[in-house]
């Protein structure tokens, strides 16, 4: 039983000075984060495959108890929509997963974000290329269809074919952006057009529940949006659960401190919750 709080970057220009010592070479960066949060999303990884040696820096700089998520490439999820026989995904998949290895436990499962327009249709594809992973990573997959929330039938048909493999269906809950009134800003407006409006869904289908928490700018909206999942993330963890909470904002300039704030949350109700590790000052101490 164990949270893991983190957010959807390591690295973010406005937590310099802040959180995070100001000008720090980037084979430091995650090492820093990682005093603030035990786990973070590899977003960066859907973007582009990293060198092996990069991922090896990575590992480096965190402790073995430390998560990060990979999400595969969207050359595998949207532009070959993880279509087997595929040659170009093959060599995609097989580059990924050499580059990954360095991780260790560090990486235990694989993030399938896969595109709005995958819908039902695709799970036969979906149930091929899950059942093709190695046994050694769990797989995670997020779907943003809206049949998948609004169709029962597409749904529990999503479930079966996650359950086949023992993977996860992650959440992505964007209805404290949506629900709480008109974007304030022009992050929270960038925000409102990008961002997929879908119901909150919170059933989990294994031991290791990932959620996906999008707020509003101001910290206490956010925090006041997310009160229903502490509740739902104490019942995770007294069922045994061992759930993964990455904290997103519009700007993201207080994620990092929000992330710890929302552990604290679930630790109030369950008060033998391993705790985060305490971080490194962000400038040197001074005596006023």
């Amino acid at each position: 039983m164990r949270l893991h709080v983190g957010c959807a970057m390591w690295a973010h220009a406005p937590w310099q000075g802040r959180f995070v010592p100001s000008g720090l070479p980037p084979g430091e960066r995650l090492r820093a984060y990682a005093g603030w949060c035990d786990a973070v999303e590899g977003n960066t990884t859907f973007y582009a495959t990293p060198t092996r040696e990069t991922v090896e820096t990575w590992a480096a700089q965190t402790p073995p108890d430390f998560l990060l998520l990979p999400k595969l490439p969207r050359t595998v999820t949207h532009d070959r929509r993880l279509a087997g026989g595929d040659a170009e995904l093959d060599a995609a998949m097989r580059a990924f997963l050499d580059a990954m290895e360095p991780l260790g436990p560090r990486a235990p499962a694989l993030w399938a974000q896969l595109p709005g327009s995958f819908g039902p249709a695709e799970l036969g594809v979906l149930a091929a290329f899950l059942r093709r992973l190695p046994r050694a990573y769990r797989a995670v997959v997020e779907v943003r269809h809206p049949a998948f929330f609004t169709d029962d039938r597409a749904a529990a048909h999503l479930e079966r074919v996650l359950g086949e493999t023992g993977a996860e269906w992650a959440t992505f809950d964007t209805t404290a952006l949506f629900e709480g009134g008109l974007p304030t800003s022009d992050a929270e407006r960038e925000a409102w057009a990008k961002k997929p409006r879908l119901p909150r869904r919170t059933r989990v289908l294994t031991d290791r529940p990932v959620l996906r928490y999008l707020g509003r700018d101001d910290p206490e909206r956010t925090a006041e949006g997310w009160r229903p999942w502490v509740e739902r993330t104490a019942e995770w963890l007294r069922e045994g659960r061992s759930p993964t909470v990455f904290v997103h904002t519009p700007t993201n300039t207080d994620s990092l401190e929000l992330a710890r704030r929302f552990h604290t949350d679930v630790r109030a109700l369950v008060p033998g919750l391993h705790p985060l590790p305490e971080p490194t000052p962000a400038g040197p101490p001074t005596l006023f």
